[in-house]
């Protein structure tokens, strides 16, 4: 099974993927951002599309290497991962799909003066971060046009991440 946690930079993901694999017995957490990085690292360079989530070769890898490890491990895969554009949504989840892999599909939400704070106060990454910031609209009408309608929506505004992870492992579970 995959439980994908979706949602905008500053909602909880990674901190959350962390504490949702500690919860859920056999899981691990697979970072398909590095799906992107690898890619990002080959020489020449593919041609740049401004988000390697763009590049055709990512959406299958990442279904491929999920799979993969899946049938290498078994068990549960918790991938902390943005995906903002519903076609992109639809190609990872049906090439899931086809390898008869679950998903819960979640997405951990919170109200635009809480996602600003956030990225403000991330001691991490530092506050200075356009990139983050750039994807605040994109991923607000993605949630007004198809995103929570395709997931679970968890409303982390007033949610510790320990609690978000809990009220996660919980519906995985239940």
């Amino acid at each position: 099974m995959i439980v994908w946690l979706n949602g905008t930079h500053g909602a909880g993901k990674t901190t959350t993927s962390a504490l949702v694999q500690r919860l859920i017995p056999d899981s691990r957490v697979f970072d398909a951002e590095k799906v992107g990085e690898t890619l990002m690292d080959i020489k020449p360079e593919l041609p740049w599309t401004g988000n390697f989530q763009h590049w055709p070769p990512w959406r299958p890898l990442v279904v491929e290497t999920a799979r993969h490890v899946l049938d290498y491990t078994g068990g549960t895969l918790v991938i902390p991962m943005t995906v903002l554009v519903e076609e992109y949504w639809r190609e990872i989840s049906t090439g899931l799909a086809q390898h008869n892999i679950p998903v819960r599909h979640f997405v951990l939400h919170a109200d635009q003066k809480t996602l600003r704070g956030r990225i403000a106060g991330d001691t991490v990454l530092g506050p200075d971060s356009p990139f983050r910031l750039h994807y605040l609209e994109p991923y607000a009408e993605a949630a007004r046009t198809w995103l929570h309608n395709e997931a679970e929506v968890v409303d982390t505004t007033h949610l510790t991440p320990d609690q978000a992870a809990q009220q996660i492992a919980e519906a995985v579970k239940g």
